[in-house]
């Protein structure tokens, strides 16, 4: 009969721990798209493409992001390829930032990319919120 009890005071300690870890996550959406290119305009400010295309090397673009999840922010991007290693963060509050599909260890060449949304949990620790893939052509 004890052991009865116990197993029962197990069971109900577990799903009350198991209540608080599913209250304890935030709610709320996020998601991103792109990649979205961004030109000069004739009078030298930044012009955001409408619609996405296949960027290639060397062009700047930026992501669309929402989230209820947090209130700043950031997209990590990441790409690779033959000879590519790339993985730059840009802040996305107030306003989109954008990246330049080059760096010293990305001089030419195609590569794979995806763009994580995150948010910041602590100063060491982030959550991905949302993620999308793309190529980038030669």
């Amino acid at each position: 009969m004890l052991s009865k009890i116990a197993f029962a005071l197990v069971g109900v300690a577990a799903l009350a721990l198991v209540g608080t870890a599913v209250a304890a996550r935030p709610s709320g959406s996020s998601s991103i798209t792109g990649p979205y290119l961004v030109t000069t305009s004739p009078t030298g400010s930044p012009v955001t493409a409408a619609s996405t295309t296949t960027p290639l090397f060397g062009d700047t673009i930026t992501f669309n992001v929402s989230t209820t999840k947090t209130g700043n922010p950031f997209v990590n991007l990441v790409c690779s390829g033959d000879g590519v290693g790339y993985d730059s963060w840009a802040a996305f509050w107030p306003t989109n930032g954008n990246f330049v599909l080059s760096s010293p260890a990305w001089t030419g060449g195609a590569a794979d990319c995806t763009a994580y949304l995150v948010g910041y949990v602590s100063s060491t620790k982030y959550k991905v919120l949302a993620s999308m893939s793309f190529h980038v052509d030669a």
